[in-house]
C-alpha cells in the first residue's frame, strides 16, 4: 500500500491503521467516528485506503454547541460522498447543567449517540481518531484530578464498555498530531477547525496551549512516558478487577444486583472499595469520587439493620435493608424517609365518598389508588359495598396500625408485616386507605380482611355482588 513517494507520516498512519483491521473478517463493515477535525478526517481517509470505502460508514453527531454545527454536518456529509463512503448523523442535545461541565456532558451524549448509530446500522466495531497528544493530555488531567488506576489507565487502545452494540478502537493512539497533519498536507485534506480548541477556560485547551509545549522543551518525551504510564495503570487495574471479580463471586445477591453487605464489610477498606467500584461498573454506573465512596463504606460499618442508608450518585440511590446492599433509582428530590415525622405530619388527611371512581388520584402522595374490576374469586378484591359504607380516607402511618392478611388470621402490626416481607423502612411512606374507621388497604401488604368481615361491612349483594380490586401506582408507573 505504500510507494517511494509516500512520507514516513503516511506509512505510519497506512501501518496503524492496517494493523487495526488485520483482526477483522474480510467483509466486516467498520463505524468511523467523523467529526470533520483534522484527526478523524486522516483516520477516515485511512481507513477508506486500507478498507474499501464499501467497508466503511462515517457517524457523525451534531452536538448544537457552535454556531457552526451545521456547517460542518454538511461539510462531514459530503466529504463521505465524494469518497463513495456511507454517512449517518445524529443530533443530540448536552445537558449544560449536568454537574459534571459540559465538556464531561458532550463527551458522554457523543459515545451516546455512536453506539446508538452502531447498533442501527448493525455495526460491530467502532474506530476512534485520539492519538498519543490525547492521551498524554487525558493521563494529565487524570492526575490532577487526583484519579485512581482506573483513571490514570486513560483510553484503552481497544475497549468493549458494558452495555455497548460496538468494540471501541482507536488506531492512531501511537501517533502524534503533528505525524497527523503531515499526512492531511500530503493528501490534500481539508478539515474543520473547531473554535472551541482554542478556548483555554476548558481544562483540555489549557493543557494543551499552555502547559504541553513547556513540557515538550524539558521533557521532549514526555508523551512517551505518559503513555507507559497509562499501559502500567491499565495492567494494575486487570489484576484489581480479576480481585474484585473473585470478591464480587462471594458477595453478590440478586445475579450480581446486590451485595451481601456482611460479606462486603469482611473485606478491609481497599479490597472493599474496589470491590464497590467494579461492581458499579457491572452495573453500568459512572465512577463515582472516591470521597463518596468512602463515605457509603463508612455509612456501612456504622448503621444499624434497617437503616435508610442514602449515597446519591448519577441518578441511582445506594441503599442497605438487612444483608442486601443495592442501587435503586431516585434522588434527594424524592419524598422524605418515613424517619422525617415533621414531614409525614404536613401530609393531610384526604377524603373521597366513593361512587364507583375507578381511580383517586393522590398529589400529595405522588400516586392514586385504582378501583378496578373484579370477581368474587379474586382473593385480593373488596365488595363494593366495603367501598360505600363509609367515607374513604387516606392517612400516614401514625405507628401500631395493626390488620389480617388473611380472614382467619391473627392481627399484626404494619411493621412487623413490611418487616416479615422484607420491605425497606424508605419505602414504608405508603397512603393507608381507611373506610370510616377501619383500615381497609395498605400498598404493598394489600387488603385489611378484618375490615372486610367487621360488622360493620355491608354484604356484597346490597351492590349486586360486585367487586374491585384496588391497587395503589405511583406516578412513574401509573399507566
Amino acid at each position: 500500500m505504500t510507494s517511494s513517494s509516500e512520507t514516513p507520516a503516511d506509512r505510519l498512519v497506512i501501518e496503524a491503521v492496517g494493523a487495526a483491521s488485520t483482526p477483522l473478517n474480510a467483509d466486516a463493515c467498520v463505524a468511523i467516528a467523523f467529526s470533520g477535525g483534522l484527526d478523524s478526517t486522516v483516520l477516515l481517509d485511512a481507513a477508506v485506503r486500507v478498507l474499501g470505502a464499501s467497508r466503511c460508514i462515517a457517524l457523525h453527531v451534531h452536538h448544537g454547541l457552535s454556531a457552526h454545527a451545521d456547517a460542518w454536518l454538511a461539510h462531514c456529509a459530503a466529504f463521505a460522498e465524494a469518497r463513495g463512503i456511507a454517512f449517518a448523523h445524529r443530533r443530540v442535545d448536552v445537558a449544560r447543567d449536568a454537574g459534571t461541565g459540559i465538556e464531561a456532558a458532550a463527551r458522554d451524549a457523543r459515545y451516546r449517540a455512536l453506539d446508538a448509530l452502531c447498533a442501527e446500522h448493525a455495526v460491530h466495531v467502532l474506530w476512534l481518531a485520539q492519538h498519543a497528544d490525547d492521551q498524554a493530555e487525558t493521563v494529565l488531567l487524570q492526575l490532577l484530578r487526583g484519579a485512581g488506576l482506573a483513571g490514570l489507565a486513560a483510553m484503552a487502545p481497544e475497549r468493549l464498555p458494558a452495555g455497548a452494540a460496538a468494540t471501541r478502537v482507536r488506531p492512531l493512539l501511537p501517533l502524534l498530531r503533528a505525524q497527523l497533519e503531515q499526512y492531511a498536507r500530503a493528501h490534500a485534506l481539508r478539515w474543520i477547525d473547531d473554535e472551541s480548541n482554542a478556548d483555554t477556560r476548558y481544562a483540555r485547551n489549557a493543557l494543551r496551549h499552555d502547559v504541553l509545549p513547556t513540557l515538550a522543551v524539558h521533557f521532549p518525551g514526555f508523551r512517551d512516558a505518559l503513555s507507559r504510564t497509562a499501559a502500567h495503570a491499565a495492567s494494575a487495574q486487570r489484576l484489581l478487577d480479576d480481585l474484585a471479580r473473585l470478591d464480587l463471586r462471594h458477595a453478590s445477591r440478586d445475579e450480581g444486583r446486590a451485595l451481601s453487605r456482611d460479606t462486603l464489610l469482611v473485606l478491609d477498606d481497599d479490597r472493599a472499595l474496589n470491590l464497590l467500584r467494579y461492581w458499579m461498573r457491572t452495573l453500568g454506573l459512572p465512577a463515582a469520587p472516591a470521597a463518596r465512596l468512602i463515605d457509603a463504606l463508612r455509612q456501612l460499618r456504622t448503621i444499624g439493620d434497617d437503616h435508610g442508608l442514602r449515597i446519591d450518585h448519577a441518578g441511582q440511590a445506594l441503599r442497605a435493608y438487612r444483608d442486601d446492599v443495592y442501587w435503586e433509582a431516585g434522588d434527594s428530590a424524592d419524598p422524605p424517609d418515613p424517619a422525617d415525622e415533621a414531614a409525614l405530619a404536613q401530609r393531610p388527611a384526604l377524603t373521597l365518598a366513593w361512587r364507583g371512581e375507578a381511580v383517586w388520584h393522590l398529589r400529595a402522595w405522588r400516586g392514586t389508588f385504582v378501583f378496578a374490576d373484579s370477581g368474587a374469586d379474586d382473593p385480593h378484591a373488596v365488595p363494593e359495598a366495603a367501598l360505600m359504607r363509609a367515607p374513604l380516607t387516606v392517612r400516614s402511618r401514625a405507628g401500631g396500625e395493626r390488620m389480617r392478611t388473611t380472614a382467619d388470621g391473627p392481627g399484626r402490626t404494619l411493621k412487623n408485616l413490611f418487616q416479615e416481607r422484607g420491605v425497606p423502612s424508605w419505602q414504608r411512606d405508603v397512603p393507608l386507605l381507611f373506610s370510616g374507621d377501619d383500615l381497609l388497604f395498605v400498598p404493598l401488604l394489600g387488603v385489611n380482611r378484618a375490615a372486610i368481615v367487621s360488622p360493620a361491612a355491608s354484604p356484597a349483594t346490597e351492590t349486586g355482588g360486585r367487586y374491585r380490586r384496588i391497587e395503589w401506582r405511583e406516578d412513574l408507573s401509573i399507566a
